[in-house]
């Protein structure tokens, strides 16, 4: 590979199916999804709901909150990973925390009930910055440490952003975290109310990207971490490049006529040098509505050959908002390494492209693309270590 090409060296994750990058893969390998019948859900809390939730635990020392131990918990694991795999930090590592809505218990706790009765470090602990600078001491990184939005495609923006750095010469090595933990009564009441996540049946029955009948998405949380270097001897995968733009055209809907999705199909390819007849497959946003699984799939028509295939994990680990992309990232980087992809099992007619279940890699590009929710278009792409 080139000096562009950037490694993908080290992951963490923590999800619906646990904590740590080991429960991801066996629960997406198993076929299963990750949410559970959650009660105290709906408009009057005594309904339950169908939630990719993570569950508790993590180390009480990195914070009060499950946001803040995800958090530390995936950066700590894929900082363990890039080591074993022969990565050692350069002199400016930066960070990139990926994050939409953070630390939503505590400042639901703040608003609804302690309010001033907090401790000056406890105030702290809901700003953006606290679990940035905390981990930053941790390792004693010192490169810039920001934090990237851009609603569901937040972890495409933060591994672009990245690459940007690393070839900008601003840093040696990135690590990369995608955090999420807001699926809390209150916000998926609002989702519901949108008519985009469905809580009233099992995911893999109501969520069917690409596959008639499907009627949106499940809740889920994540906090998913990348290390980035050029400097990886084991990488999961390469970053070749990628592209954004925003369709200026609706809060919520994707503009029908599509033409910033193409351009930001047809900028990524470009950027990343390669031609759409290599690419093998196409991580799709997926969350089962209908006009994103319309805009995805002609992509695939327009650009990629008949041979593409194209999958979204969403009904296995729920739709999880800020961190979706970086987890979806994460799927296609392992998919590499342990050599197939965990698509979820189709349950209805479905696109002819799409991926069924347990599928062999056998080498070619992966496209990670991510329509976020206002307009936020993004493209990544990937190739395989060898």
């Amino acid at each position: 590979m080139g000096s562009r090409e950037i490694g993908i060296c080290g992951i963490g994750a923590v999800t619906g199916y646990g904590w740590g990058r080991e429960p991801f893969w066996e629960g997406l390998a198993s076929g299963k999804p990750a949410a559970t019948l959650t009660g105290g859900y709906g408009l009057h809390r005594d309904e339950s709901a169908w939630v990719a939730r993570v569950p508790d635990g993590g180390d009480p020392a990195d914070g009060p909150s499950r946001f803040s131990r995800a958090m530390r918990a995936a950066a700590r694991e894929a900082v363990a990973d890039a080591g074993e795999r022969g990565w050692t930090p350069g002199g400016r590592v930066g960070l990139l925390h990926a994050v939409v809505l953070g630390e939503v218990d505590l400042w639901r706790e703040f608003y609804l009930s302690r309010q001033t009765d907090l401790k000056p470090r406890e105030y702290l602990a809901l700003m953006p910055s606290t679990p940035m600078s905390t981990l930053m001491q941790e390792y004693g990184f010192h490169g810039p440490a920001m934090n990237v939005s851009a609603m569901c495609a937040s972890g495409n923006a933060g591994l672009l952003t990245a690459k940007a750095w690393l070839d900008a010469g601003i840093v040696d090595d990135v690590v990369f975290v995608a955090t999420d933990l807001s699926a809390t009564p209150e916000n998926v009441l609002h989702f519901a109310r949108l008519g985009v996540a469905v809580v009233d049946d099992d995911p893999l029955e109501v969520c069917r990207p690409f596959q008639e009948g499907s009627r949106g998405f499940p809740a889920g949380e994540a906090s998913v971490a990348f290390v980035l270097s050029r400097n990886a001897t084991r990488p999961y995968a390469f970053t070749l490049g990628g592209a954004m733009s925003h369709d200026g055209h609706h809060v919520t809907s994707v503009d029908p006529g599509l033409d910033q999705v193409r351009g930001c199909f047809r900028d990524a390819l470009a950027n990343a040098k390669v031609p759409a007849s290599a690419v093998r497959f196409l991580n799709a946003h997926g969350p089962g509505t209908v006009q994103c699984d319309r805009a995805e799939a002609a992509m695939l028509e327009e650009f990629f050959p008949p041979e593409t295939g194209i999958y979204s994990v969403k009904p296995l680990v729920g739709h999880c908002q800020g961190a979706a992309s970086a987890v979806e990232l994460a799927v296609a980087a392992l998919g590499y390494d342990r050599g197939y992809l965990p698509a979820p099992p189709a349950v209805a007619p479905g696109h002819p492209q799409l991926l069924s279940g347990r599928t062999p890699v056998g080498g070619g590009l992966t496209v990670k693309s991510s329509l976020g929710m206002g307009g936020h278009n993004s493209v990544v792409v990937l190739a395989p270590p060898a």
